[in-house]
Formats: structure tokens, sequence, C-alpha cells
């Protein structure tokens, strides 16, 4: 067992062959967890107030690669790897990661002579990392090391060392990586975002790398994601509210309100069927037969072909609306926006 393990005492129990008892209660459960999400915590934020002094030195590497970023590591520290890699490619700087043991099989086709060389590991000692080392030197492919220990093999062997220092797994045995992998995903981060920021990424930019999901769909323009105009209700203002529904009625609609326009086809209004439900409440049979401008929802709330989808779905939220219609520059109607079809979006599905 590692030093940094807790010392084990052994119980006193009345048959040797009965194991320690578990956490047996859900106080206990959820105190432990508490206690290693704190553990966690507290390393963060030990790494936030003692950055490593090469930090700067690495984004300097990443922002002046003309190559890829070839990201490493084995076991839970590859997994962050992988991630930071993805995280890598997301604002846009090329990365993939390689398995080091496959490294070694042929996989070290992959690096190329501009490439950097992101490695992930703890202790700095890991054997299938110390065996490419040799290869690496060969290629002159400059190493970024995050890592646990300043005087290892690997930190000798890099041209930056983003050294978190040691540290004490939030494991009750001390031994399964926890807070050294949060340390580790936390520098990936760190690294990954002063990159992006730093290249001044936009969020069109991002947008290129993320056109799928719900993501893609918040970046994506509205023109995208509303309903054309061809499946929307539409009418003109001097048209009565009797012979919208009538004309309309039989046909599928998709959205509960109606665009309304001027002789020139620019949105004045809308009309929904809450509007409608109004009318019959109040007795007012008589409104049926006059033009729908008299009873419509003049100037409406629009959103400006052009516009990010994300952007709508704010507007529908802080303005507590169903439909939102989308306009040209001329003010023409040219689709609509229902809470219906982004609802998911905003929700994160």
């Amino acid at each position: 067992m590692s030093a940094s393990a807790r010392k084990y005492v052994e119980p006193n129990l009345p048959n040797s062959n009965l194991q320690p008892a578990g956490l047996t209660t859900k106080f206990e459960q959820l105190q432990l967890a508490t206690e290693i999400i704190k553990n966690e915590a507290e390393a963060l934020k030990n790494l936030a107030s003692n950055l490593p002094d090469d930090f700067c030195v690495a984004t300097d590497l990443l922002l002046e690669c003309e190559g890829c970023v070839i990201v490493t590591g084995i076991g839970k520290a590859g997994w962050i790897g992988q991630k930071t890699s993805a995280s890598l490619a997301s604002v846009g700087v090329r990365s993939h990661f390689l398995h080091p043991a496959e490294a070694i099989h042929g996989d070290l086709g992959r690096v190329g002579p501009k490439d950097i060389i992101l490695v992930f590991s703890n202790s700095g000692e890991t054997g299938e990392i110390l065996k490419l080392l040799p290869s690496l030197e060969k290629f002159q492919t400059p190493i970024i090391a995050i890592t646990g220990k300043q005087d290892s093999t690997l930190a000798a062997h890099s041209a930056a060392v983003l050294n978190y220092g040691k540290t004490n797994e939030a494991c009750h045995l001390g031994l399964a990586p926890s807070t050294t992998t949060a340390l580790m995903l936390a520098l990936g981060d760190a690294l990954t975002l002063v990159v992006s920021k730093t290249k001044q990424l936009q969020a069109d930019d991002f947008a290129k790398f993320h056109p799928g999901g719900s993501l893609g769909k918040r970046l994506s323009l509205v023109e995208q994601v509303m309903r054309p105009i061809n499946e929307c209700r539409i009418a003109n203002e001097t048209a009565t509210v009797r012979d919208i529904y009538i004309q309309q009625g039989g046909r599928e609609r998709r959205s509960g309100v109606v665009l309304i326009i001027d002789q020139q086809s620019r949105l004045t209004g809308i009309f929904t069927d809450s509007d409608l439900a109004k009318l019959l409440e109040k007795q007012q049979d008589e409104l049926f037969d006059e033009p729908i401008r008299n009873v419509m929802t003049q100037s409406p709330i629009t959103i400006a072909a052009g516009s990010k989808t994300f952007v709508a779905i704010e507007t529908l939220a802080c303005r507590n609306l169903s439909e939102l219609p989308v306009v040209d520059a001329g003010g023409r109607a040219i689709g609509l926006i229902d809470i219906t079809d982004v609802v998911n979006v905003r929700n994160g599905q």
C-alpha cells in the first residue's frame, strides 16, 4: 500500500472471517461523498493559487503549433487526455489522441514534424510513456507534460512541465485516481480555454465545430430551425376572423398563431388561438366579422433573420412567448419559431 494510503487497523470482530463494515447508512454515504468533493475542490483551489511556472510556455507552444497537438496518456490519465484532445479540437486546434501502447507498434507514424505532444502522467514514470520518449526525441517533437512530479523522467524530457505537485487521492484507500485526475482535467481545460480566448474564437467559429446536437442548434441561424412561411398560417389584415378560420380550418397547421400582413407583405400583427378563445369567452361574436386588424396584437415581438437560435430561445423565455415571427430586413415575415421546436434545445437535450 502506498505511503499516501490511510493506515488500516484490524477491527475487533468476533468472527475473523467477517469483513470490515462498509457504509451502512445514507447519511454515511452522503458524508463521504461530501468529503470527496471537498478534498478535490481544495486541491483545485490550491492549484488555482499556484499555477505551474511553465503554464504560459505551454500555451505559447500550443498557439505556435503548425501541426497537430498529439495527446497521450494511459489508464485514467489517458481518458483525461482524450477529453482534452476533444476539447482542443472543439475550439479549432487540430488534435488527436495517441494511445502509447499502440504508438510503439506503428501508430507513431501519426506524429508529424510540426506537431506537439501533450502527455498526461501523474508519476511521470509510466512505462508505456517512457518507451515513447526516445522516438519522440528523434522526431524533435516538443513535449508538454502534465504531471505530479517535477523531477520525473518525463519532466526531464519536456519543453514545458505543468506540475501540480504531490497530492492525496480522495479515495478512502488513497489509491484510486481521483484528485489527480481532477487536477489533470482542470489544467487541460485551462490550456484549451486560454488558447481559445487568445485566438479570439467567436461564436461563429465555435458553431463550425459543433453543427450537431442541441449545442449546434443553439448556435445555428434562426432560418435553419424556423418553420418556413409556407408552413405557417398567414392572412391579410383586412380579412375577417371568421373567413380566416373557415378558409384555413381544414389545412394541417403546426402552430396556434396567424401571422397578419399588410398589402406589402410586411408583418403588422399576430392573432393566436388564445385570442380567439378570449373572444368566445367574452361572447364578442360580432368581432368575428370585422377585419382581424381590429383584434390582433399589433407590432408583435419579432426576431431578425440572421440571428442565432439561442437569441430566439432567450427571447421566448424572457418574454414568456410561445411564438416568435422571423422577419427580413424589410419587415416581411419569412417564418416562425414555435417554443415547442426549441424547448429541448433550451434544456440541453
